[in-house]
């Protein structure tokens, strides 16, 4: 029998190595004897946090009442206008409702940013490491991804300069978040405002990706670069900071010339997102809920103030302490030998096997770091991080 041939571009698109890892995680728990330790995932960027009963509730009623047909492709007109006094009142940025989209996920708010914006053949600037999916959607567009290397001097951001030295006659924007999976870093406010000028000064666009804006840590660098000016793009989420991963519901920020084009787009690739998740989403804004999502920043905060410091005594080197999202990014080199291993994914495969704890390899990620890099996430409980720690510390010596 004779198969279709899968497309090139298919086949160009590498496989997202954070759930190929948990995969495989998956199957060696699957096999371990009785009275073995579960394995601890720390892999996986995901909320341990569910969304708020208001939030539930709010579905069970969207459901019940038959608000369960499409929507319009740009969204629930009152979940935009929510959306836009959201910023008003969170960030102090006046956002028009019109230049709001809703969509099914910031995945799906990237690929229409992505089509919207750039044709095959052009080229796009992104930091090394960022999130792999990035750089797999333009791929997938045929669009190419020019990674920028990066180190912990300008926290694992892409500098004006640096950009600047890297683009092409091909190139037309420059992709990045703040703050940044896998780091958990976010660019400086004077280098970002240098990119928007490089861009501008280029004729390309900006698009930035904050879905973990919410939950930011430091005021220095909780702002959205909305701010800026109305061409930024922005790319956000319900899956973190309001804890709905599961729902695909995200939200794109552009500019209202743009707002027509990413319409037909989603018309034709999605016809709208999810009709319940949205009317659900609207419960997000209630003062129960905000209250409950701050306290859980506070959470992810004392973890990360736990988890740093004890990764450190273990001789897994934090560079840049991030001040947002729940990533840590450590170096693992010094402990390398120790484990047999010669770089991060045969560490992070040794860790797996022997201390039964899960993290991701940097080569996700980029190659800037010479395969040294471990991405731990801290959407965990307290009792699993602490867990973890001690597994390492017996596992390491």
């Amino acid at each position: 029998m004779t198969h279709p041939t899968p497309s090139a571009r298919a086949q160009q698109v590498a496989p997202f190595l954070v759930m190929q890892v948990a995969k495989e995680a998956a199957a060696l728990q699957a096999t371990r004897s009785p009275g073995a330790p579960r394995m601890l995932y720390l892999n996986v960027g995901e909320p341990d946090f569910v969304a708020p009963p208001v939030v539930q509730a709010a579905a069970e009623q969207a459901i019940r009442t038959g608000r369960t047909q499409y929507t319009p492709a740009l969204g629930l007109d009152a979940l935009r206008q929510r959306l836009s006094a959201w910023y008003a009142q969170r960030w102090g940025v006046e956002v028009s409702p019109q230049r709001i989209v809703i969509t099914a996920g910031a995945s799906a708010g990237l690929q229409l940013a992505a089509m919207a914006l750039w044709d095959a053949g052009d080229d796009v600037l992104l930091p090394d490491p960022c999130y792999p999916c990035n750089r797999q959607i333009l791929t997938s567009l045929g669009v190419s991804a020019t990674t920028v290397p990066t180190t912990a001097a300008t926290r694992y951001q892409p500098t004006p300069a640096q950009l600047e030295a890297a683009w092409t006659a091909r190139t037309r924007g420059v992709m990045l978040a703040s703050p940044a999976n896998p780091t958990g870093t976010s660019i400086e406010p004077e280098a970002l405002r240098g990119v928007l000028e490089l861009v501008r000064r280029r004729g390309g666009a900006l698009v930035v990706d904050e879905i973990y804006l919410g939950l930011s840590f430091d005021t220095r660098y909780g702002r959205t670069a909305l701010a800026l000016g109305d061409d930024v793009i922005s790319v956000n989420s319900f899956s973190k900071y309001f804890g709905m991963t599961g729902w695909r519901l995200g939200w794109l920020v552009l500019p209202e010339p743009l707002v027509p084009v990413v319409e037909r787009l989603a018309q034709n690739h999605y016809i709208c997102a999810n009709a319940v998740a949205q009317h659900a989403a609207l419960a997000c804004f209630d003062a129960d809920a905000l209250a409950e999502y701050e306290r859980r920043r506070a959470a992810y905060a004392a973890r990360r103030d736990a988890f740093v410091p004890a990764l450190r005594t273990l001789g897994l080197a934090v560079p840049v302490e991030p001040d947002g999202a729940f990533y840590v990014w450590a170096d693992a080199g010094a402990r390398l030998a120790r484990a047999g291993a010669t770089d991060s994914t045969a560490f992070v495969r040794a860790m797996m096997h022997h201390a039964r704890v899960v993290a991701t390899p940097s080569a996700d990620f980029g190659q800037a770091d010479g395969g040294r890099f471990v991405r731990f996430s801290i959407a965990t409980a307290r009792a699993d991080l602490d867990e973890a720690i001690e597994r390492l510390r017996r596992w390491l010596g």
